[in-house]
């Protein structure tokens, strides 16, 4: 439920190219490039048993994708170490053998993922948010911007999550914290069933059939 932000990014194109309005219905969990790919949407729906988790972009490494910000933070930490002569003698050795490529690339994959979410944010998500409900004043485009990049840097915050594999509740992205707008499944009539049971028919479907993934639209099951 979670992969590249690339990826994500090739299938916002896709589903933008088709749709005007595009809502997101999260029974479960979505993870990582899966959450960035879910703010590209008008509207989120979850229940209280739904969960996104903090952007952390994966980058292919030696055969297997890794989090990128895992390896930023550790390299920011020993920097901060060298700069302040506190740095052992198997710590200089890991710095020395560090490739500064590699960095570049996990560098390049966190920024991207702010970068998409900014604007997919304030192009989507936000299109509608036009007055301030506190003040009743105009909401302009850099304060769009300017909402997106804070929640852009609370979910990609390690510090503050501690895992790629956190599971955030809808409380907390509603929260003051975040203030990300969630609909309430529940509050849909019949909604929250009704998805309960195409999400387990789904489920069953795809493992009979051991589709590694699926795509169901009005023209093609």
């Amino acid at each position: 439920l979670g992969g590249t932000i690339e990826v994500a990014e090739r299938i916002v194109s896709i589903i933008r190219y088709h749709y005007n309005e595009v809502d997101f219905l999260i029974p479960d969990r979505a993870m990582s490039a899966g959450t960035v790919f879910a703010m590209s949407g008008d509207r989120i729906f979850m229940n209280y048993f739904s969960c996104l988790g903090p952007i952390d972009p994966q980058v292919y490494k030696n055969g297997e994708f890794v989090p990128a910000l895992s390896y930023l933070n550790q390299y920011e930490r020993l920097c901060k170490k060298a700069e302040d002569g506190e740095l052992n003698t198997v710590e200089f050795e890991l710095v020395r053998q560090l490739d500064l490529g590699e960095l570049d690339q996990f560098e390049q994959a966190r920024q991207l993922s702010h970068d998409l979410l900014t604007d997919w944010l304030s192009t989507y998500k936000f299109k509608d948010w036009d007055i301030h409900s506190s003040t009743g004043k105009p909401v302009t485009p850099e304060e769009k911007k300017k909402r997106a990049k804070k929640i852009a840097s609370v979910l990609s915050n390690n510090e503050r999550w501690h895992s790629h594999g956190r599971m955030i509740p809808r409380d907390i992205l509603t929260s003051e914290e975040i203030r990300l707008k969630i609909e309430n499944i529940e509050d849909v009539p019949n909604l929250f069933p009704t998805l309960d049971n195409y999400v387990g028919l789904l489920k069953d479907y795809v493992q009979r059939e051991s589709f590694p993934t699926f795509v169901h639209t009005r023209e093609y099951f």
